[in-house]
């Protein structure tokens, strides 16, 4: 198969935290912290601390691109090699994380400070005008359940792989605080009770939200986060009813292969017709770390992360998606989907729909929709292949049209617990799997119990 060509064409309102520092590391001085009755005051106030809450979920340790690189590494089996200089994504990597490493931290601390401004939000509601009070409570819930749900999946025991009601989860903070650490003195709930307030936040989120909110959230978006977390939970019917209410709504729609992705080189980016929801970068703002970590120096990233033969041998010869790498100069094999310094971090797109919406249907024997034939034949259309037939139609079938078509976007290793595959040797549930709570958070917080296997 050919491999695509390129070329080159030419302040945060944080109630109670401020976030500053570089992309890769979170610095918090509490001297900055502000009384929520002194900087809110106003419906301006109020909105601009809601900017302030997308721009916290767009952290690079967040869906700014760590969270996203590092299921993958997390998940892979000599797929791809981790070839950079930083310690803590090698850790991840090789499936041998301890207590003190930065990047867990560093995801944990941004996630609960975008928690936080979330609360704040929501604990000033009267504030808005009364036509933009459920939109506003909407785009904030789902942040929030989105946050949690990220939470819960890589700090936590699968769902199903136990007792969700007595395994623990995550500490669930509901209200806001001026705390260094809004999770100090606080226990972890229970697995099944941060899964309970995801879906609630998720839920209330999609009623209140409008369908169409710029590049913000919106009610596809919620639906679409639902259809995840409904999966994950192997709640078939309920992910299917989700992910066809993206569908249905027509609202989005599949682009061609070479227009999912922005292919264009340090130009600012864009959505699509097909993106859901996505983070928003730009040469003033924002950051793209999958850009930084996946790309060569030539496209204005590290190149820390390549690609190996193992994984493109999994496309077929006329799979246009097996089109989407490049070699560097060295001969090393690249994604070409995170090329753009500047383009939007996708964190949900319609051909998820469609293959979620394809899985379960499959596995519940219904036809919400559509057929799940009819779905993943949709998707292979798009690139480029043959449709399966009836007989060919298996569970593999979906699950490897699903790895093919989200390779690197943050998927793999919640499709490994989900799914109950191992990575070689290592089962599904294994500790190595999991990320330990924060050594720091452990040494703060005489509430908090630490994982097993650490």
């Amino acid at each position: 198969m050919n491999h695509i060509k390129l070329s080159i064409v030419g302040s945060v309102l944080a109630v109670g935290l401020l976030l500053t520092g570089c992309d890769n590391k979170l610095d918090i001085n509490p001297i900055n912290s502000v009384d929520a009755q002194q900087a809110l005051q106003t419906a301006q106030d109020l909105d601009a601390l809601l900017v302030g809450a997308y721009d916290a979920l767009g952290n690079g340790n967040l869906y700014g691109g760590n969270l996203l690189r590092d299921a993958e590494l997390l998940g892979d089996n000599g797929e791809t090699t981790w070839n950079g200089t930083f310690l803590e994504p090698a850790e991840i990597a090789r499936k041998a994380i301890l207590t003190t490493n930065g990047q867990v931290r560093d995801t944990w601390l941004a996630a609960y400070y975008t928690i936080n401004i979330c609360n704040t939000v929501l604990a000033n509601l009267n504030l808005a005008e009364a036509s933009e009070r459920g939109r506003i409570e909407g785009e904030a819930k789902f942040i929030r359940g989105t946050m949690y749900f990220e939470l819960v999946r890589f700090y936590a025991r699968p769902w199903g792989d136990g007792d969700a009601n007595t395994s623990p989860g995550v500490p669930l903070v509901l209200t806001p605080t001026t705390v260094l650490n809004q999770s100090n003195q606080v226990p972890r709930n229970s697995v099944a009770e941060v899964y309970a307030q995801v879906i609630k936040d998720l839920t209330e989120a999609e009623t209140r939200l409008p369908a169409t909110n710029g590049f913000f959230s919106t009610k596809g978006a919620a639906a679409g986060m639902l259809a995840r977390v409904y999966l994950q939970q192997g709640s078939f019917g309920p992910a299917a009813s989700a992910a066809d209410r993206v569908i249905a709504s027509n609202r989005y729609q599949l682009v061609p292969i070479e227009e999912v992705f922005d292919l264009r080189l340090f130009i600012n980016g864009f959505n699509t017709d097909e993106t859901v929801f996505a983070v928003q970068v730009t040469d003033q703002d924002g950051v793209n770390n999958l850009n930084l970590y996946y790309a060569i120096r030539d496209y204005g990233g590290r190149g820390d992360i390549y690609i190996q033969e193992r994984h493109l041998n999994l496309y077929e010869q006329a799979d246009q998606r097996g089109g989407l790498f490049y070699e560097d100069d060295g001969g090393l094999l690249r994604t070409a989907k995170f090329v753009n310094q500047y383009g939007n971090v996708q964190v949900l797109r319609l051909a998820e729909m469609y293959l979620i919406r394809a899985e379960a249907n499959f596995r519940n024997n219904t036809s919400v929709g559509a057929a799940p034939l009819d779905d993943v034949n949709l998707i292979r259309a798009r690139a480029g292949l043959a449709p399966l037939t009836p007989a060919q139609l298996t569970l593999n079938a979906i699950l490897r049209e699903r790895r093919l078509e989200l390779a690197f976007e943050g998927t793999l290793i919640h499709d490994i617990k989900r799914t109950r595959q191992n990575i070689g040797t290592i089962r599904f549930n294994d500790p190595r799997l999991i990320y330990p709570i924060p050594q720091r958070e452990i040494d703060a917080n005489r509430a908090l119990v630490q994982n097993a296997g650490y």
